[in-house]
């Protein structure tokens, strides 16, 4: 029965622009041609798979360097502009926003269309679109680089979960969501030293795109497009396409994704605020208590928002494989370990955060050392609520899981924090003078613990679901609307019959 399940066709080598097929060799091949046995199921070797994951990783870690650039560089911008709070975190929602409300139509051709082709056309746009915007910096310009993203975030981890399974997906999800928190910290680091060395804030912003013209030609010749779920050696017929609307409601039904998804809100909403305003709230504190004169000239915070990089490039690191390790050793004991890794890790930010943002009068050391503590255990979420996604969700959902996963977590989280903590700011400040810019911003980002602790208690409740949702996703066989005939031989000959006549 499995081998009459299997399509007796063989994929191009190169599928050509949209195709439905995978560019692997399909399960069975053609008549007369046997795949090499050590061929994996995917299609891919093993070595394409592990320079797959790699690419995948520089494209993730330019993406997130692109992002947090302006961060690095925010005094500078209001400076420049002059504009208050409210306006410099509205520059982070436009991106957020557009990014945002594309992500649903690139997870829709995700699911359908060869991935590696729409990935390739949406960094391109994105490189284009980033290097005009260093030349006209307004809103429409930061909302263009966000179409050019969501086509790469919402398809990327559906590809590697293509190419493993298990354990070593967890590895390569690790490996691949490194990149955020480095690329991250490296933008703060690029932002500022660039902008200081050129004495142009503008220069900051030309970094990237050429790097990302290097990503879209090692997609298009190095990357190969993996078959949809066979390595997880799922029944041909057990991988039919539904429509979205059927995706959208099974989605709804599945209580492990829609509480990690507003799990992993709290904390979008939480590295969004930190993200544009930690340096900004630094470099007031420094002002505040003396250790800094006031910014008169360009490149203000160079200095702060350096080490607020490289602690993001260290935290994340560590977050991230401490997590995934923690996760690891905890699955010997309980079913449950993700979630719960993932709810200890926001809840014991919560704490140092708060602490941060209290000491920053106090004492500068011990800001960064709380901000250091709470940014590894914020970071112990990425890869883990990733695996997550991809073990409760079937294969032919995935991308517009991960879709509907960036709008809300996006929605609720990052898209609006950075404007909510500078409308907050402004609303606080009594005067203009150096207390208040400072005070006024500290109260408002004490939202940031409170939310931590709202997140961790989404990924508790996940945790009371999640043995039945991953026992559903692996055992799926569809019904209804999705009973696709499969080739059944008889007397010498193949018939057609539904799906749900041989299940019975």
């Amino acid at each position: 029965l499995p081998a009459a399940m299997s399509l007796a066709e063989t994929a191009s080598e190169s599928a050509p622009f949209f195709s439905e097929d995978s560019e692997g060799e399909e399960p069975g091949g053609s008549a007369g041609r046997r795949p090499p046995e050590e061929e994996p199921p995917s299609g891919v070797s093993s070595v394409r798979a592990l320079l797959t994951v790699l690419i995948l990783c520089y494209i993730n870690l330019l993406n997130y360097m692109d992002r947090f650039t302006v961060a690095g560089v925010l005094p500078d911008i209001e400076q420049y502009f002059g504009i208050d709070d409210g306006k410099s975190g509205l520059l982070q929602t436009v991106f957020i926003c557009s990014y945002m409300f594309l992500a649903p139509a690139f997870g829709y051709l995700g699911d359908r269309y060869n991935r590696k082709v729409i990935m390739s056309v949406g960094i391109m746009f994105w490189s284009l679109v980033t290097l005009a915007s260093s030349y006209t910096p307004k809103e429409v310009s930061v909302c263009l680089v966000g179409v050019g993203e969501a086509s790469y975030s919402t398809i990327a981890p559906t590809i590697i979960a293509d190419l493993y399974v298990k354990g070593q997906r967890t590895n390569m999800l690790s490996v691949f969501y490194f990149a955020i928190p480095v690329g991250s910290g490296l933008g703060y680091i690029v932002g500022s030293q660039v902008g200081g060395a050129a004495q142009d804030w503008h220069w900051a912003l030309r970094v990237t795109p050429g790097l990302g013209l290097i990503a879209v030609l090692l997609l298009l010749f190095v990357v190969k497009e993996p078959i949809r779920g066979a390595i997880e050696d799922r029944p041909e017929d057990h991988t039919q396409r539904t429509s979205w609307l059927a995706d959208l409601q099974a989605l709804s039904k599945n209580y492990s994704f829609v509480l990690s998804t507003f799990g992993f809100t709290a904390v979008a909403f939480v590295t969004g605020s930190l993200a544009l305003w930690a340096p900004t709230f630094l470099f007031r504190a420094a002002v505040f208590t003396g250790e800094r004169p006031p910014c008169s000239e360009g490149n203000c915070a160079s200095s702060d928002s350096l080490i607020f990089g490289v602690i993001t490039c260290v935290t994340g690191v560590l977050g991230v494989a401490s997590g995934v390790q923690v996760s690891r050793q905890l699955r010997t004991r309980t079913a449950r370990a993700d979630p719960l890794v993932c709810a200890a890790g926001l809840l014991l930010s919560a704490p140092f955060l708060y602490l941060a943002i209290v000491f920053a009068q106090a004492s500068t050391t011990a800001t960064y050392v709380f901000i250091f503590f709470g940014e590894t255990f914020l970071s112990m979420n990425w890869a883990i609520v990733a695996d997550i996604l991809l073990y409760v969700v079937v294969p032919t959902r995935r991308s517009t899981a991960e879709a509907f996963q960036i709008v809300i977590s996006h929605l609720l989280g990052d898209a609006g924090s950075p404007y909510m903590i500078g409308v907050v700011s402004d609303s606080l400040r009594r005067t203009d003078s150096f207390l208040w810019q400072f005070r006024s911003l500290q109260l408002s980002l004490l939202l940031c613990s409170f939310v931590a602790v709202v997140g961790g208690g989404f990924f508790l409740a996940t945790a009371l679901f999640i043995e039945g949702d991953r026992d559903r996703a692996t055992n799926h066989a569809p019904t209804g609307e999705t009973d696709e005939p499969i080739v059944v031989p008889q007397s010498g000959r193949s018939t057609r019959v539904p799906v749900s006549s041989v299940l019975i």
